[in-house]
């Protein structure tokens, strides 16, 4: 399905001569993002911004997502138990460390007339294999601060929680690339 995708798409880092304008995802808070902040991000080196345009064409936004480095660590766990927990569910007595190497999807936006295509997952793929294919900072997972609307969208995509907090507006979500590997 990826590879129907980018015989369709192109995803690039992004460019400050690439018109946002027009982007609606329906979300007005990731509409602002890309069309008033995606430049400070990218600029003061926070995340790095990505798009996602029609196949040789760059007149358009249709999807944007954000990555930028993050860790699961023992602070993120209410206690050193569920630390723990996670710890032996992830690593079987391997390698244990206080934190572990991960990139954020900080942002994922995508265009109102693409949403229910496919187009995310084919992001959400398109992120696990960059990181997979040449592991470029020594990556393990990949975590999220998932929309609670988004959060079936993450769960459909192998995502799962580090620690559900109903209360809470995100739940802070993470996909173990080495299941990939295995």
């Amino acid at each position: 399905m990826i590879l129907d995708f980018f015989e369709h798409y192109d995803i690039q880092k992004f460019e400050s001569d690439i018109p946002t304008d027009e982007f609606d995802c329906g979300d007005e808070d990731l509409n602002d993002f890309i069309k008033n902040e995606v430049q400070i991000y990218k600029k003061q080196l926070i995340a790095m911004p990505y798009v996602v345009v029609e196949k040789g064409k760059t007149d358009k936004v249709l999807a944007y997502f954000t990555l930028s480095n993050d860790k699961i660590a023992v602070t993120d766990f209410a206690s050193n138990n569920q630390f723990n927990k996670f710890k032996k569910k992830n690593f079987n007595k391997e390698k244990y460390l206080r934190s572990y190497p991960s990139v954020k999807i900080g942002r994922l936006g995508i265009s109102k007339n693409l949403q229910g295509t496919g187009v995310g997952t084919n992001i959400i793929d398109f992120i696990k294999l960059y990181f997979l294919e040449d592991n470029k900072t020594g990556c393990r997972f990949i975590t999220v601060d998932a929309y609670n609307a988004a959060v079936p969208f993450y769960e459909k995509n192998g995502f799962d929680f580090l620690v559900k907090k109903d209360e809470n507006p995100t739940q802070l979500m993470y996909f173990d690339l080495i299941n990939l590997v295995q």
